[in-house]
């Protein structure tokens, strides 16, 4: 019998045979994922893989065709208070409004979250994403590299306890990637759960405790970084 406190906690995230079709189209095949709070699961593979409807799916952005996707125990959906308040989500296009410099959007983000003190938070965050010279442009002033790091900071300002990125790399220089893989460690060593899809290698083995690789919305490959890459000959 094991001993008591042996027993590991359940999956903040679990998705049990989720699949998803767009009419004769199968962009996802059932499969099983769960997510630890304070761990990392990246999910790999090339653009029409499946990998972006997987996210929507954990993050309650659409709904399965197939099987269930709970998040701490309750199904996910978006409309859903406590899953728009505990799951914070970086997306592969840049949506900014064209009026409001880049601390009046995290300003809106914070009022939207209740979030105390945001004014110094909001300094802390412009400051880690290296966005403090540009708090006060616009969106049509800055580089693809810095809306890309505004996206990130949105997500920085409000409370999580997911984290779910989709290629958050891109538009990045090499530094500014380095940062963004230093920024993901701390977010596991703060106990948040991270699900991130990559196209980079060196990221996923960077900040990932588990890795996942599709094709054609199969799951061909699933373990450590070091175990999936070496499977599909990117790593000998």
């Amino acid at each position: 019998m094991a001993a008591q406190g042996d027993t590991a906690p359940p999956p903040l995230l679990r998705l049990r045979g989720v699949s998803r079709s767009y009419g004769e189209r199968k962009a996802l095949h059932p499969l099983d994922l769960d997510l630890q709070r304070g761990s990392c699961t990246a999910l790999f593979g090339h653009n029409g893989s499946g990998k972006s409807t997987l996210l929507r799916i954990a993050s309650g952005r659409d709904v399965p065709t197939g099987g269930s996707a709970l998040f701490d125990g309750r199904p996910v959906a978006e409309d859903d208070p406590e899953v728009r308040a505990r799951v914070a989500v970086v997306g592969d296009t840049v949506a900014t409004y064209p009026d409001l410099t880049v601390r009046e959007h995290l300003e809106l983000v914070a009022v939207a979250h209740a979030v105390d003190d945001a004014h110094a938070w909001i300094d802390h965050v412009l400051a880690d994403r290296r966005l403090a010279d540009h708090a006060h442009a616009l969106p049509g002033s800055l580089s693809s590299g810095q809306l890309q790091s505004l996206l990130l900071a949105a997500a920085l300002v409000r409370p999580r306890d997911l984290l779910v990125l989709d290629e958050p790399e891109q538009r990045l220089d090499p530094g500014a990637r380095r940062r963004l893989a230093e920024l993901l460690a701390a977010e596991k060593a703060d106990g948040v759960a991270v699900l991130l899809a990559t196209h980079q290698a060196e990221l996923a083995e960077a900040v990932a405790d588990r890795m996942i690789a599709l094709e054609d919305g199969r799951l061909v490959a699933e373990g450590t970084p070091a175990d999936v890459l070496r499977e599909l000959g990117i790593r000998a």
